[in-house]
C-alpha cells in the first residue's frame, strides 16, 4: 500500500519516496541536490494524494481508430496548496508538477527561536505575511511544510487557513518528516486535517529539532548557514 494508516498519521510508503528521503537525510547531500530532492519528494507526494484521495470518472474518448471509454481524475483543478515559507518552497514546486493548475497560498511563519521552547514543548510563532486564495467546498487543500516538529508552526498556520476556508473537500497537512510530538499536537487541536508524512521519526531534542531528522530544511535548501 502506498499510503498506510498509522492511527496518528497517514504514512507515504512509496519506494521512491523512501529512497528520496534517505538522500535528503544524508549530511553529504549538498544544496542543489537537497533542493532537487525536496522537489522530487513533493511530486511523489502529490501523485500519492491523487491516487489515494481523489476520485476518477469514466469519459467517452474518440481515438484515431475508434470511440472508447477512458478514465480521468476528478477535481484536479480544485486544489489549493499553501506554502509555509520558506522551507516548503521547493516541496511545493514538486506538488505543482502533480497539480499544475492549483491555486496557491503563502504563509510566512517561523519559530521565535530566541524565546525558546516552553514547558509544554511549544514555540511562540511569528507570522510575517499571509496571502491565501479563496477556498471553496470543492477544493482539496494541501498545507505543505517539510518538517513537522513540535507542531507549533503548523497549528498557527492552520488557524489562518481555517479562518479563510468556507468548507473544503479534503484538507491535508503534508510533511516529509514528522515527530510524534507534532503529530499529537496538531491531531489533538484540529479534527479537520489528515496528517500525511513520509516518515515518523523518533523524538525531538531539547531544541525542538527532529531526531534523526534531516537538519534545518530551509538552511540546507537555501544555503543560509
Amino acid at each position: 500500500m502506498p499510503i498506510e494508516d498509522r492511527d496518528d498519521a497517514y504514512l507515504i510508503t512509496h519506494a521512491l519516496a523512501k529512497d528520496t528521503l534517505s538522500k535528503l537525510r544524508d549530511v553529504e547531500t549538498e544544496q542543489v541536490a537537497f533542493r532537487k530532492g525536496l522537489v522530487k519528494l513533493g511530486r511523489i507526494a502529490g501523485y500519492e494524494i491523487i491516487d489515494g484521495a481523489m476520485e476518477t470518472e469514466f469519459v467517452s474518448i474518440e481515438t484515431p481508430m475508434a470511440e472508447t471509454t477512458g478514465e480521468r481524475v476528478k477535481g484536479l483543478d480544485d486544489v489549493v496548496i499553501v506554502n509555509v515559507l520558506r522551507a516548503a518552497t521547493p516541496f511545493v514546486e514538486g506538488l505543482l508538477k502533480a497539480f499544475p493548475r492549483a491555486k496557491q497560498g503563502v504563509i510566512s511563519a517561523g519559530r521565535d527561536e530566541d524565546a525558546g521552547m516552553n514547558d509544554d514543548g511549544e514555540f511562540p510563532i511569528k507570522i510575517d505575511y499571509v496571502k491565501l486564495p479563496e477556498i471553496t467546498e470543492k477544493d482539496t487543500v494541501i498545507v505543505a511544510d517539510p518538517m513537522l516538529a513540535t507542531g507549533s508552526t503548523m497549528c498557527t498556520v492552520l488557524d489562518h487557513v481555517l479562518e479563510e476556508a468556507t468548507g473544503f473537500e479534503n484538507l491535508f497537512v503534508l510533511s516529509a518528516v514528522s515527530a510524534p510530538d507534532g503529530l499529537l499536537r496538531v491531531g489533538s487541536q484540529f479534527d479537520e486535517p489528515d496528517l500525511l508524512t513520509v516518515a515518523i521519526d523518533d523524538h525531538l531534542d531539547e531544541r525542538g529539532y527532529i531526531i534523526p531528522g534531516l537538519g534545518d530544511a530551509g538552511d540546507r535548501a537555501f544555503r543560509t548557514k
